[in-house]
């Protein structure tokens, strides 16, 4: 119940929502343009005498801003400042990230994004920046989206926590993933503010120091699985899809492996819905591989590729390469996959231990006349020229691994994708030094330029699925599509790589750099809709003529006057 005097307060202020109130119009975060308000509109919209009297443009504001951020010691400082910022002003936010991408995307998104993420419960200050379900509120998800503030929701990424970046079961404060992502939908894809929707789903914890954490904001409980578990995931989608429509975008999240594959398989034919862990993901590692192409002379199945780790990533990415390989020569998938091998914990997966292994690794469990219990003695034994790193062990790819990887393959490929940047298999440093310049290299967390001895300079990518999840989330609002297929993921891939050129490869970089992100997602996002008209999941009719310009006119852009 509601106390009496708070009853009173809150019937007093209904009584004034009529009144031009700049308080309300100050404290609405996607409207309030701050000191770039221009003069004469202040007094309309009741905020003269609420801020300086300065007019700034907003280009002038967002160059003040970035000075004083760049003031900031440490880069949890950084993303605090930034989303300050974006929960007073949406507009300066997104303007410092469309101008300083490449400068902010590593405080904005990984690494310190899971710094952030461990800090949640004890910097949480009370904004609206977020959606929380719980196991108690079954049965009302759809009564509750009706008190989120926009309603013309067409992109919205979940979790539930479980497994965050490398970082593992944060619970609650896992929140700050899909605030991040939808940040970079917005700022590198163009989707508008009022048209994002970040969801956390609290059923527990099993960290330890979570439930041990007096200040921690999630349910203090282990994780629920099960029936129950389930039944609150379909409330939501079906929820989602009731309040915002069919065609309404739901990407899934860092969810653990228990659940990643299976809660796909059920929805990605109900509902418009990847995983990025396990999709996005796939397609940038693929691109990575099609751009090295040009540099190594190899096509997709020439190739041995050796996956160390064997979680959602990558079987996402050896799924996609095997789907890729049929399509490049006509092979069937079971031969593709003969190309793909994998290391997990136990060492080289094989047919030996199909009767122990998890469903999606039966897939590369191969007939192997040889015992590979470690990753060197796989590396020995195959001769890969792919290696693939998505394990989350730091440091995986020592100097042992990479010079044998280099004996064996003139321009070896050696992608360290694991997140953040202290669970990376090796650093860029360390991967061209050990290969003498040889290696190929990519990682999932940014890495500087690295000079060689001999005064040869590198510029590694980064391996970032920001190239990806913005350009399909634009593509399927642009078609309006019902579906996001393999095929997709496939064609995002192809259009990434044909977006690299061969002075940014001639640094020993495989994807386009940062700066152009937004153009880089409004191709894919063009590739993306015209498949949705292809194959008949697109609503949105007529189909547009000219589908790049118009996903291009259908970008948010915070400098539009």
């Amino acid at each position: 119940m509601i106390k009496e005097d708070r009853k009173r307060s809150i019937m007093d202020n209904d009584k004034n929502v009529d009144k031009p109130c700049g308080i309300r119009h100050a404290k609405n975060p996607i409207h309030f343009h701050g000191v770039s308000t221009p003069i004469e509109e202040r007094t309309a919209l009741g905020i003269r005498g609420l801020i300086p009297s300065a007019y700034l443009p907003l280009e002038v504001d967002v160059e003040r801003c970035m000075a004083r951020l760049r003031e900031k010691c440490s880069a949890l400082e950084k993303y605090i400042y930034l989303r300050n910022i974006q929960d007073t002003n949406e507009q300066l936010y997104y303007a410092m990230l469309v101008r300083h991408i490449t400068e902010l995307m590593p405080i904005v998104y990984t690494p310190t994004v899971g710094e952030a993420c461990q800090r949640f419960s004890h910097t949480y200050k009370g904004t609206l920046r977020g959606f929380y379900i719980s196991l108690g509120d079954k049965g009302m998800i759809r009564q509750l989206l009706d008190n989120w503030s926009s309603e013309d929701v067409t992109t919205i990424v979940v979790t539930d926590g479980e497994r965050i970046l490398g970082l593992g079961d944060l619970g609650v404060n896992g929140i700050g993933i899909p605030i991040g992502k939808m940040s970079l939908y917005t700022a590198c894809g163009g989707i508008k503010p009022s048209h994002q929707l970040p969801v956390i789903i609290d059923v527990g914890t099993n960290n330890e120091e979570n439930l041990s954490d007096p200040y921690y904001l999630g349910l203090r409980q282990r994780r629920v699985r099960g029936p129950v578990y389930d039944e609150l995931i379909q409330e939501f989608f079906e929820a989602a899809q009731d309040k915002f429509g069919k065609n309404v975008l739901i990407q899934f999240e860092d969810f653990g492996n228990i659940n990643a594959f299976r809660l796909l398989e059920e929805f990605k034919g109900k509902a418009c819905t990847f995983n990025d862990d396990i999709q996005g993901t796939a397609a940038v590692a693929l691109a990575g591989i099609m751009s090295s192409s040009k540099v190594t002379g190899k096509m997709l199945s020439s190739h041995t590729y050796l996956f160390l780790g064997a979680g959602e990533a990558g079987a996402g990415i050896a799924d996609l390469i095997a789907y890729a390989i049929t399509k490049e020569d006509g092979s069937n998938i079971e031969d593709a996959r003969k190309k793909i091998f994998m290391v997990d914990s136990k060492g080289l997966i094989t047919s030996a231990r199909k009767a122990n292994l998890r469903h999606h690794k039966v897939k590369y469990a191969h007939d192997v006349n040889f015992n590979c219990p470690s990753l060197i003695s796989a590396i020995e034994y195959l001769k890969p020229s792919v290696l693939i790193g998505v394990s989350a062990v730091p440091k995986a790819f020592d100097k042992e691994v990479c010079e044998m990887m280099a004996a064996n393959n003139s321009r070896p490929v050696i992608f360290a994708l694991s997140n953040p940047t202290l669970k990376a298999e090796c650093t860029a440093e360390e991967a061209y030094t050990w290969t003498d310049g040889q290696a190929i290299f990519c990682s999932g967390s940014p890495f500087g330029e690295v000079t060689l001895k001999d005064g040869r300079t590198f510029k590694p990518g980064q391996g970032n699925n920001v190239y990806i999840f913005p350009g399909i989330g634009l593509g399927t609002h642009v078609s309006g599509s019902t579906a996001i297929t393999d095929h997709d993921m496939y064609l995002a891939a192809q259009a990434l790589a044909s977006k690299v050129t061969e002075e940014e490869l001639m640094v020993g970089s495989v994807y386009p750099p940062l700066h152009i992100i937004r153009e880089v997602s409004a191709e894919i996002a063009a590739t993306i809709a015209e498949n949705a008209y292809v194959t008949g999941v697109a609503t949105k009719y007529p189909k547009p003529n000219d589908l790049l310009s118009t996903c291009k006119s259908a970008m948010y852009d915070p400098f539009d006057k």
